[in-house]
């Protein structure tokens, strides 16, 4: 009996944190809203938009890769370049891109071919030799496989316009382009990604970059010395804003939400993507990540229905249980569909529950190995540096 009772203790004690989380999301979601209405007032006021190099990166035919990429030439912005790098000359992305960009004639694009990377991370090599290239001050990094409506550029360069802003990030949600377990990923991102965003935000403001857009002045990039700081930094989006911050700049959270495409078939590829990153995060946010482990609800739920049941009180589990799935709808609707308007987040919120609980086993597993797999890569982390190092490597290309 006393391990039951240490066990409920347990459920009732995760009810609890996972209920305050919540609400510090709620409060998070209402920070972002009443931040959003400042950033379009000071948007609206904005005569002239400075020049902005676009940097993207690009490897193999992911999917949606031609939309993602014809995305980003239909801005509505006075001017813009859109600079391509690829490690291969023979990169089945290349043609996607000469097809896109030879429709918008009027849009500079330019392709640099990187060679294999010297770094043992490839984004950030690519990032390096692209703003070499570049020819504006201010630059803006996304992912290949990033969709954005024709405002983007507008959102997500504006705050730059004030002097003491060095970097703006932004929230995304995911875009489910496989099956189920691409689905879990994709409500992953607008949901529980978020909802640690937005309570970071709320509670000590944004010093870190999110990977799939960051907007960088150059001079705030030379001052903590360029992409060069995150050549062995497996988060090198967390790297950069948090330098960026710590030489005395703000990293602003822009209310613009991009569309993540994401594509795992496989329960194994959608795996190894989920413990990539909460290995990522354990590194470099080690404490945040440590208590992340008490802000799911679903896994408490079910300790508390398996154990008050076994003590012959089986209403108080079934009401442990359901205060578990009201918690994650809600945070559902509130994160999913009132920040970064995801659709499935609203119709499909069942979904989310089940993610919770998927989420909570990647956190468990992130304590392992520090190994992670990266496009068909293994890789090492070691120390707070989060130092790549590569240990295996298969030829199979194309695959994020």
């Amino acid at each position: 009996m006393l391990i039951l009772d240490l066990l409920l203790g347990v459920a009732l004690f995760g009810t609890l944190t996972s209920t305050i989380f919540l609400l510090l999301t709620i409060l998070g979601f209402c920070r972002f809203l009443w931040q959003k209405r400042q950033a379009k007032r000071i948007e609206s006021s904005i005569p002239e938009f400075p020049n902005v190099s676009l940097l993207k990166p690009v490897h193999g035919l992911e999917a949606q890769l031609k939309e993602n990429i014809e995305s980003f030439f239909r801005q509505d912005y006075p001017h813009y370049e859109i600079l391509f790098a690829a490690e291969d000359p023979e990169d089945e992305a290349l043609s996607v891109i000469r097809e896109v960009s030879a429709r918008y004639p009027d849009i500079s694009c330019r392709i640099l071919l990187t060679g294999t990377p010297p770094w043992p991370n490839p984004p950030a090599y690519s990032f390096h030799l692209l703003a070499d290239l570049a020819q504006y001050e201010i630059l803006v990094t996304s992912d290949s496989d990033v969709e954005v409506t024709p405002n983007y550029l507008r959102e997500v360069v504006a705050p730059l316009l004030d002097p003491k802003v060095g970097m703006v990030t932004c929230v995304y949600r995911g875009k489910n382009a496989a099956g189920f377990w691409s689905s879990l990923t994709a409500i992953g991102m607008s949901v529980e990604m978020t909802a640690g965003v937005l309570v970071v935000n709320l509670l000590e403001g944004i010093k870190f970059g999110l990977g799939p857009t960051i907007a960088v002045k150059k001079q705030a990039l030379q001052r903590i010395g360029g992409y060069q700081v995150a050549a062995e930094y497996f988060a090198n989006d967390f790297v950069i804003g948090q330098l960026i911050d710590q030489a005395g700049y703000r990293v602003v959270l822009s209310h613009h939400a991009i569309k993540h495409i994401v594509s795992q078939k496989s329960f194994e590829k959608m795996w190894d993507n989920q413990l990539r990153w909460a290995k990522s995060t354990r590194f470099s946010r080690p404490k945040g990540h440590l208590g992340s482990g008490l802000i799911y609800a679903i896994p408490f739920g079910l300790l508390g229905l398996a154990t008050a049941s076994l003590m012959g009180r089986p209403l108080l589990g079934v009401a442990l249980l359901a205060a578990a799935f009201i918690n994650r709808i809600v945070e559902s609707w509130v994160v999913g569909w009132g920040t970064v308007r995801d659709p499935v987040a609203l119709k499909q919120f069942w979904l989310y529950p089940i993610r919770d609980l998927l989420g909570f086993i990647v956190w468990v597993a992130s304590y392992t190995s520090p190994t992670v797999v990266w496009r068909d890569t293994k890789y090492e982390l070691k120390g707070e540096k989060i130092v790549m190092r590569k240990i295996a490597e298969t030829p199979t290309r194309g695959m994020k």
